[in-house]
């Protein structure tokens, strides 16, 4: 039962990994291909005094993907109503990832050639799917008992943001950016069997690429974020008001929020 536990609360773990190494690389390739392709020749530029600006604003539009990272507890020892003990063990984990809708503005701050202080403010429209597994515990088909929950979630987030450009060449401008995003978290209280805590903060790290277009600038960006908080709410199981609800919600310890967000900028 020990590997079974082990094996099922890692295995989600890898594929978001490798996949979001996998989009990575991939949009990098797109971001700095077109350097490459124009690197032997210069055209004219457009817009070639736009980074220049100490202070300008636009607005952003994109999709995200939801995950979290949940620790689960393990056997837990129940007592029952008629005072006997016995041992139960649920397996807590989002089977898939959901898309979800960003939108939001943008306030860039010049600070040098290379360097510029951004402030994002952005809703996220997502949610989040989780799949509890009692394995001490099957049907009449020998199937494990499962339950569901589908975790809506809206948060506000305010990220805070260092970028980091390379030289113009033509019209394309690539990127690095870092920083940090407290996020405020709107869904309402519930009887579901995990709740989020109202407020998170994320460390988020992305690339880009600026494409400078005959009358404004457009940027696709793709960004991870990672909660560097417990964003489960561990005093949500004694606000239940069903008990057998609360086997559920106890099997679970911890959970790190993450966040994976494609972007385009209109700038």
């Amino acid at each position: 039962m020990a590997s079974a536990y082990h094996k099922a609360s890692n295995w989600r773990t890898v594929l978001p990994q490798r996949t979001g190494l996998s989009v990575l690389l991939s949009f990098c390739l797109l971001a700095f291909l077109p350097l490459q392709t124009a690197a032997q020749e210069r055209k004219p530029q457009n817009k070639p005094y736009i980074d220049l600006r100490p202070l300008h604003f636009g607005i952003s539009v994109g999709f995200h993907m939801q995950d979290i990272e949940l620790q689960n507890v393990g056997p837990q020892i129940i007592t029952l109503d008629n005072g006997t003990q016995t041992t139960e063990t649920i397996l807590c984990d989002q089977d898939n990832w959901n898309p979800g809708f960003s939108v939001g503005v943008l306030a860039d701050q010049r600070l040098s050639k290379h360097f510029n202080l951004r402030l994002t403010p952005t809703m996220h429209f997502g949610a989040k799917h989780l799949t509890f597994r009692n394995i001490s515990h099957t049907d009449n088909e020998g199937h494990v008992i499962t339950a569901t929950q589908d975790m809506k979630n809206t948060y506000i987030a305010v990220p805070i943001d260092v970028k980091f450009s390379a030289e113009r060449f033509n019209n394309y401008r690539p990127y690095l950016i870092a920083g940090i995003s407290p996020m405020l978290n709107l869904t309402s209280k519930s009887q579901d069997y995990i709740q989020l805590k109202r407020y998170d903060t994320m460390v988020e790290i992305g690339v880009g690429c600026d494409f400078y277009l005959p009358f404004f600038k457009l940027i696709p960006e793709l960004k991870f974020c990672y909660s560097l908080t417990n964003a489960l709410d561990s005093g949500h199981s004694d606000e239940l008001t069903d008990a057998n609800a609360r086997l559920y919600t106890n099997s679970v310890t911890s959970g790190h929020t993450k966040m994976i967000t494609l972007s385009f900028y209109f700038e």
